[in-house]
């Protein structure tokens, strides 16, 4: 326990006296850097943790969140699977789908794309691309019509609308016979645009043609669909949920969830927020380093009252409480300034940019470029409590030297040329 000797005169060395004015200057520069770092951390951390959740509600408003395919990429008997599926607790829908690759083909104009055979009255149950529609409406999608829904970035590359005739290249063998003499030919087949979707991720407005299941299935001469998606009660819980509901099928049947297929991706952003998280705390380290400096300058200014206080019968170790708790003050107000001051910032980020961009007249994240034009915040208070204790601990560690140096000091040789 400190005696209230220790806490009023360290709380007293904060302030500036007579010669002490450069000290202070130096403390206050401190807790700025303090505060800055701190703020600038859980500000970062927030816009990252935005960035984050928009492109996992981006990508599951589009992907299904589980998919369940059968060892030969088919399943059979999918209406039974998918009924039986669908009673499982935390499965809100399951919806068959068949996949393939092909080109689409518009005059002289070609566009790689992944082609979808859906139902249209079970999508809706696992995606949001009904909500996506851009021009057109995804009822449209009927069986025999051979219509289809493509991108946004796809009708802008080939430069068609809705109602326009487009070619589908599929380069695979139509049925199971193999080929003819000269080989192995593609398939070709003319579709209607019927609608152009935008869901805000190139992935998807770039490369996916979506078409009815039954004229897929037709045109490719398969009689069973490649599998099903399924949407959990969870997204977060997705893989749990999708793997416990597959107890109730045979297990011929694998599930593959959506951390699986984006692996990549979201390994990339907790790595990149890993890593800015290391640089942005060495800041806050800079930061508690100028602690260190500060109290080694007022040990070296105080040397007398060192003396004075030691031959009064202050200890070494009240001495170095007395330091401890300058030092302390100094990392808790830069602390708190910094929290308050980043909690409101990642709260209001998206509001400043946008009156800075009114202000100057320019777009930070211009959507031609970016997919996400608009800067999303998500403020966790896991992130703001790391923060503040990572702070307070470099804090603490920024005293000890110092403190302990201050302890050292030796009465008799502090008085000498006073």
């Amino acid at each position: 326990m400190y005696n209230p000797f220790e806490a009023f005169i360290g709380l007293r060395y904060v302030k500036a006296r007579r010669r002490s004015h450069f000290i202070s200057f130096i403390s206050l520069i401190s807790m700025l850097g303090i505060a800055i770092g701190i703020l600038a951390l859980i500000t970062v951390l927030s816009v990252m943790n935005g960035f984050e959740k928009e492109l996992t509600s981006r990508i599951l408003g589009m992907a299904s969140h589980a998919t369940v395919v059968e060892n030969d990429n088919s399943v059979s008997d999918w209406q039974t699977i998918a009924a039986t599926l669908g009673r499982q607790d935390g499965i809100v829908g399951a919806a068959p789908y068949f996949r393939t690759e092909g080109m689409l083909v518009r005059e002289k104009r070609v566009h790689g794309v992944v082609m979808r055979g859906i139902l249209p009255e079970y999508e809706k149950k696992v995606s949001l691309i009904g909500e996506k529609m851009q021009s057109g409406q995804f009822t449209e999608l009927k069986s025999g019509g051979f219509g289809m829904i493509i991108g946004s970035e796809s009708a802008r590359n080939l430069r068609v609308s809705v109602g326009d005739m487009i070619t589908l290249i599929a380069p695979q063998a139509g049925g199971t016979s193999g080929g003819t003499i000269a080989g192995i030919l593609p398939r070709l087949k003319r579709f209607t645009i019927v609608g152009i979707f935008e869901a805000g991720m190139r992935e998807f407005d770039s490369g996916l043609a979506l078409v009815h299941l039954d004229d897929a299935l037709k045109l490719f001469k398969k009689d069973k669909p490649s599998g099903l998606r399924l949407k959990t009660s969870d997204v977060m819980q997705a893989p749990r949920l999708s793997r416990e509901a597959m107890q109730a099928i045979p297990g011929r049947y694998g599930v593959i969830d959506w951390t699986q297929r984006h692996v990549n991706l979201f390994k990339a952003l907790k790595t990149e927020k890993m890593v800015m998280f290391i640089i942005l705390t060495l800041i806050i380290a800079v930061a508690a380093f100028n602690i260190i400096s500060t109290l080694v300058m007022v040990v070296t200014d105080k040397q007398a009252d060192i003396a004075v206080l030691r031959t009064l019968g202050a200890s070494p170790n009240s001495i170095m409480k007395i330091f401890i708790i300058q030092g302390m003050v100094i990392g808790i107000t830069g602390t708190t300034l910094g929290v308050i001051g980043g909690v409101w910032l990642a709260g209001n980020i998206d509001a400043i940019v946008s009156s800075a961009e009114s202000l100057f007249q320019a777009k930070l994240m211009s959507p031609d470029v970016y997919y996400i034009s608009e800067l999303p915040s998500d403020l966790h208070w896991r992130d703001v409590t790391l923060t503040a204790v990572v702070a307070f601990l470099f804090t603490v560690l920024a005293t000890i030297y110092p403190a302990w140096r201050a302890a050292q000091t030796q009465p008799a040789e502090a008085l000498r040329h006073e």
